[in-house]
């Protein structure tokens, strides 16, 4: 009798097994958010070769991931000089890799050839601009970037633009009367002109004036591409209630960071012993021209059994899933990991190849096939579609 316990007991878990991943290959994955463009130049590798151990990602692992829509992050921080040619640069090396991978990888520039490209069984890739930085206050050049198959852009990363205020500058800057925050003329007319080419307006790292502001312009659903609860984690980064209700009226979605320190906020305290013991090391790859964020996932990964034993559980980042469900509803929220574009995830999201595991996770967490199917890209995918309507 025992061994029939134990073959039953087996044959329910090759079935378990066989069901979540079924779900998750019948999904169509989509990710927000990858820095995978920034770390092939940060780290001079090739996106289609085998990066393992090098990145979270290349092309054959989002195949093996089941990621059928990735949009790659263009990004570099407010200190780059001439940062629109940085972001062609970062534009142009997507299309060398898809001209050398035409039966693997697609960029696409419209819903319906981005439905065609998954059924083809190719990578259906877009752009997002990380920063409102790079258009270098010329709101003609949203229509470039628009163009080269940019479909959304956060209308500022860390460092704030001359015309809107970012999360980290309205942090430092909130007692003082005098701080001009929030969206200017400007700043409205370029969400507005984003609006009208269907470019998804991001509001992931703008201050709480700027979300605001934004969300009383815009005509069409938000993106928030890589951001969490601030209720769980209270970091700069993350929404507060208001703001997860406001994208949820809005029709938005809000697309989870796998960032540690967004999901955990006793991670900071823990990361920062341990980069200070890595500081030497640190220093040097900046000092050879590596951006300071680069530098610090590159000694992450060096020392990865000390790194992963600092990072939270996957469980902590569903808790922001759950937290968001609970407040708006499963319509508004996806993945927008950040791999590639961070230097610790929880433990078991070690890089692309993980996402069937939220998949695993969210059904045994009672979640629908169809609900999971919608966390995993539908609601993305719906954001974008309504981009096009006129």
């Amino acid at each position: 009798m025992k061994y029939f316990i134990v073959a039953l007991i087996c044959c329910c878990s090759v079935a378990q097994a066989q069901s979540y991943k079924k779900v998750h290959r019948k999904a169509i994955m989509a990710d927000s958010h990858n820095d995978l463009l920034t770390a092939s130049i940060e780290k001079n590798v090739l996106i289609d070769q085998d990066l393992k151990g090098k990145t979270h990602s290349d092309l054959n692992r989002f195949k093996e991931a089941g990621v059928d829509v990735q949009l790659f992050s263009v990004w570099c921080d407010g200190d780059k000089l001439q940062p629109y040619s940085w972001a062609n640069r970062e534009i142009d090396t997507l299309y060398a890799v898809a001209k050398r991978n035409p039966k693997k990888i697609e960029i696409v520039e419209t819903y319906d050839a981005l439905k065609k490209a998954v059924r083809k069984n190719k990578l259906a890739a877009m752009f997002g601009v990380e920063g409102g930085h790079m258009i270098e206050d010329d709101i003609n050049k949203i229509d470039l970037l628009y163009n080269r198959g940019v479909r959304y852009m956060t209308l500022t990363w860390n460092n704030s633009t001359s015309w809107a205020s970012s999360a980290m500058d309205e942090t430092k800057l909130k007692n003082d009367p005098t701080a001009k925050l929030g969206l200017n003329d400007f700043g409205k007319q370029v969400v507005q002109r984003m609006n009208q080419l269907g470019m998804m307006v991001d509001l992931s790292h703008v201050g709480e004036k700027t979300f605001w502001d934004a969300i009383q312009t815009t005509t069409k659903p938000v993106l928030v591409s890589h951001s969490n609860a601030y209720t769980l984690c209270p970091v700069f980064r993350n929404l507060k209630d208001d703001q997860i209700d406001a994208v949820g009226k809005n029709g938005g979605v809000i697309q989870l960071n796998f960032y540690s320190a967004f999901i955990d906020s006793s991670f900071k305290n823990r990361e920062k012993v341990f980069l200070q013991n890595k500081q030497a090391e640190i220093k040097e790859l900046i000092a050879n021209g590596m951006q300071k964020e680069y530098a610090q996932a590159i000694v992450v990964e060096k020392y990865k059994e000390e790194s992963l034993a600092i990072q939270p559980q996957m469980s902590m980042l569903l808790d922001h899933l759950d937290y968001i469900v609970n407040r708006i509803g499963v319509d508004h929220v996806g993945m927008g990991s950040d791999f590639d574009g961070i230097s610790a995830s929880p433990r078991e999201l070690t890089d692309v190849t993980s996402y069937p595991l939220i998949t695993k996770a969210l059904l045994e967490k009672g979640y629908s096939k169809k609900d999971v199917t919608k966390i995993m890209g539908g609601n993305l995918l719906r954001v974008m579609k309504a981009q096009e309507t006129k």
